[in-house]
């Protein structure tokens, strides 16, 4: 049965390199770091939550919103088949219901705070920007992109960071919720430009302060589609 649906739409995920020892207390219980060509990568993901349902029903003033989260990648054998799969270190949106639900029911990482974004087509371009405050600090993700589709080549960095279709919550040390996310494959847009002005070490803590130092190994921006996720399972 599938716990929610909603389209994702216009994801900026940016995508840094780095050591594996800074993720090694957030994996959760049976999984392990999916890498990727030798690299360990975290991504800062910028998107739209848009016709918003919960077990089929839209909740009024929660069906579009946007969400700022920062993830890492897992992979969890079963029945001897690798499930890949993503981690969030903490998920932000504006709405304090999704908030409570998210880390009630799913033990999740999410954080209330306000929010915006701006979208401007300007016909061969398209800018995507999406800001918040977090403890009165302004802070933004914001690309530039040739504005034509194109195809995520396979076996590309591009379709590793976005081809995850499974979700890991560390629960305890010995406990690990599972739950799967379903998509089609995306399409994206080539991107030419972008500016990042977020404090990671003020948002995400100080484990990710070091990230403020680093230039992102990649800045993606992907069309988005359809999502629906499926209740959760302990593992």
């Amino acid at each position: 049965m599938n716990f929610l649906t909603a389209e994702w739409r216009k994801l900026v995920l940016a995508n840094y390199a780095i050591d594996q020892e800074v993720l090694k207390k957030y994996i959760p219980h049976q999984t392990e770091l999916d890498i990727w060509e030798d690299t360990c990568y975290i991504s800062l993901v910028g998107f739209m939550f848009q016709d918003t349902r919960l077990l089929g029903v839209k909740v009024p003033l929660h069906t579009t919103f946007e969400e700022v989260n920062l993830r890492f990648y897992v992979r969890y054998k079963e029945d001897k088949q690798w499930k890949r799969g993503v981690v969030f270190i903490k998920e932000l949106v504006p709405k304090t219901a999704l908030t409570w639900v998210a880390n009630t029911l799913y033990k999740e990482h999410y954080q209330t705070v306000p929010m915006n974004h701006h979208w401007l087509d300007k016909g061969d371009t398209l800018e995507v920007e999406y800001s918040w405050m977090y403890n009165k600090t302004p802070q933004f993700l914001k690309v530039i992109a040739n504005n034509t589709l194109t195809d995520i080549a396979m076996d590309s960095e591009m379709e590793f960071i976005t081809e995850h279709y499974w979700g890991y919550t560390r629960i305890s040390k010995n406990k690990t919720f599972e739950y799967e996310v379903t998509h089609p494959r995306w399409q994206a847009y080539p991107v030419i430009g972008y500016k990042i002005d977020v404090d990671f070490g003020l948002v995400y803590g100080q484990d990710f302060g070091f990230i403020n130092r680093l230039t992102p190994q990649s800045v993606m921006l992907a069309e988005g589609s359809k999502i629906s996720v499926r209740n959760k399972k302990e593992i």
